[in-house]
């Protein structure tokens, strides 16, 4: 199994339609400047712990800065059993870009 990607508009969809977790893998000060609505930061110190908290039933999207590094946090947590996982295309900079349109 793999991740897979998911677009800005695709990403506000599936909110709607359901619970989604958000994961924001950008260090804490980026993080505390600006997130997307209800992501967590998610980081090394705080990794194992929310992988033992997260519901593993709910889609997960996976958010950086431009959508690179996202890949490999996604494809981790497919590999740690995640189902539904998602990398956010174009990261936090795709998501704020949408915003302004």
């Amino acid at each position: 199994m793999q991740f897979r990607h998911i677009s800005v508009p695709e990403l506000k969809a599936l909110a709607q339609e359901q619970t989604i977790n958000i994961v924001d893998t950008r260090d804490p000060q980026s993080y505390n400047l600006a997130h997307i609505p209800d992501a967590f930061n998610l980081n090394q110190g705080n990794l194992e712990q929310h992988l033992v908290e997260c519901d593993m039933d709910l889609p997960i999207v996976v958010c950086c800065y431009h959508g690179i590094s996202s890949q490999g946090v996604a494809q981790f947590l497919v590999e740690r059993g995640f189902d539904q996982v998602y990398s956010l295309d174009g990261g936090f900079e795709g998501y704020q870009q949408h915003q302004q349109d």
